[in-house]
């Protein structure tokens, strides 16, 4: 098992930058694909990126080239950058862990993009 805790949401102007960080705890945390999703209020949640076990990123098309997904594999972490942030992003972003037919979700931190 794992266990996921976020932190670096916060309240930043349209066009700011902020650095989202997962710190896991639990083993095999290389074997994991790692993502990030949102989830604004009254929406479903929803995919922001992924990075596997081998490295590979994938994206949603709204966040592309915005945003930049990384892991760190001695430390246990996985981090996502937000730049050129725009009032739609605004959103509880979770951290996800996945591995076959597990599961593992942070407890989200808060993403508020306004002016």
């Amino acid at each position: 098992q794992v266990q996921l805790v976020e932190s670096g949401g916060g309240l930043v102007q349209p066009g700011g930058s902020l650095r989202l960080s997962c710190a896991a705890s639990g083993s095999r945390f290389s074997s994991y694909t790692m993502g990030w999703y949102r989830q604004a209020p009254g929406k479903q949640r929803e995919l922001v990126a992924t990075i596997s076990s081998g490295g590979n990123t994938n994206y949603a098309e709204s966040v592309k080239n915005r945003f930049t997904i990384s892991r760190d594999n001695a430390k246990n972490t996985v981090a996502l950058q937000l730049n050129s942030l725009k009032p739609e992003d605004t959103a509880v972003y979770y951290c996800n862990a996945h591995r076959l037919l597990f599961d593992s979700w942070g407890q989200g931190t808060q993403v508020t993009v306004s002016s």
